[in-house]
């Protein structure tokens, strides 16, 4: 995968890539968009320990395929309030900390998902090696 960002415009305004290039001839592979739902059904009451069990469930998921971080094209988070987005960027710049390319990423406010205690949804195309 290479990670595009041209010089000619602004930098990105954290750890990600405004483009991704991924490799000719590997599957894409999507996921659903995940939820800080942690495996025995509780929710953390924290945006950042919410977004860390989604990139948990993302890296299960990437395993389950044959994939790793490295191979993240592109992350789609969520989050339902503004104040929400420090605690999710710091959860997905410790879970691309050792990612060499970067994917791109985009983060959205909405209104609310299932349950009012879910703060964040993360998604992510990826590319699978043949």
């Amino acid at each position: 995968m290479k990670s595009l960002t041209p010089s000619n415009i602004a930098p990105p305004f954290a750890r990600y890539a405004h483009g991704a290039l991924g490799d000719a001839g590997a599957q894409i592979m999507v996921t659903s968009g995940q939820l800080g739902l942690a495996a025995d059904g509780t929710i953390p009451p924290s945006t950042q320990a919410q977004a860390e069990i989604c990139f948990a469930n993302i890296d299960a998921i990437l395993t389950e395929a044959g994939a790793t971080r490295e191979d993240v094209l592109r992350i789609n988070a969520y989050v339902t309030d503004r104040s929400h987005m420090p605690a999710y960027m710091a959860a997905r710049d410790a879970w691309l900390a050792k990612v060499t390319s970067l994917p791109a990423s985009t983060l959205m406010i909405v209104s609310g998902f299932t349950k009012p205690e879910f703060t964040v949804e993360v998604e992510v195309t990826a590319q699978v090696p043949r």
